[in-house]
């Protein structure tokens, strides 16, 4: 097994009282996709959310390879290869689907923001901004504002501005909600690229039971924010204990 690209030990954090993520201690590796599952309410996007940054750990401690980034901002941890997308889409609504594209690579290069760029390297800003817009198949919509896509279109952007990042870790909360049967196919084809690429690790929060089974190398499940169950997905699918926390419950609702 490779060093953890990923790991979180004991991680933790109370809201007065409560305990939402109680001492999580988890390692995610290269080349491997992670669905992280359990009921409403059992931490799951609280423990995205202390891993890229948005929430403060009380105790507990996340690695990025060898490097602690337990006390690091949000946008630190993105520079240094953690790549979020969220339930609900993150764009610049009035910019073309291009130029929110090109946007990404120009962080990613770490162009920045100068008027007097040479025009060779917008040249290759922009033809690297085509390359995901191709791998997410929106080359038609090139030059439509963003916010004049449809759901689905806005996800598969989203995705590619994740792709153009080129993080070490792809963390997708709920990448489906919202999108019609239709539509989800494209978004988890994206997926399916991004996690093809044995040096990427990818991490899911999902619901959809079909979404798990097509996707996930490994599935933990959280309950009550604690660490319940981690294994291959029929080992873990066919615990009981999970079938009661859980995967009933889902069933029913995703039948």
């Amino acid at each position: 097994m490779p060093q953890p690209s990923l790991m979180t030990s004991d991680l933790t954090i109370r809201f007065g009282g409560h305990v939402a993520v109680n001492q999580v201690t988890c390692a995610f590796h290269p080349g491997e996709t992670t669905v992280i599952v359990g009921p409403n309410g059992a931490g799951k996007t609280t423990y995205f959310n202390l891993i890229s940054g948005q929430l403060p750990a009380t105790s507990g401690t996340v690695h990025l390879g060898d490097t602690d980034i337990t006390s690091m901002s949000p946008s630190s941890r993105a520079r240094h290869g953690i790549g979020r997308a969220f339930q609900l889409t993150n764009l610049f609504p009035q910019l073309s689907v291009l130029e929110n594209i090109r946007l990404a690579v120009q962080a990613r290069s770490g162009a920045g923001w100068g008027l007097f760029r040479p025009a060779h390297k917008l040249t290759q800003l922009k033809q690297s901004a085509e390359k995901y817009l191709a791998a997410a198949q929106l080359e038609d919509k090139a030059y439509m504002p963003a916010s004049a896509l449809p759901h689905g279109g806005q996800r598969k952007l989203e995705v590619a501005l994740l792709m153009a990042m080129e993080p070490k870790i792809y963390m997708f909360d709920e990448p489906t909600a919202g999108m019609s049967l239709d539509q989800a196919p494209a978004v988890l084809d994206l997926i399916a690229q991004i996690k093809a690429d044995p040096d990427k690790t990818v991490l899911l929060v999902e619901h959809k039971m079909d979404v798990v089974r097509a996707l996930a190398d490994r599935i933990i499940v959280l309950h009550n924010g604690e660490l319940l169950a981690d294994g291959a997905p029929a080992e873990v699918m066919a615990s009981q204990i999970v079938r009661d926390v859980y995967l009933g419950s889902a069933t029913e609702e995703t039948a």
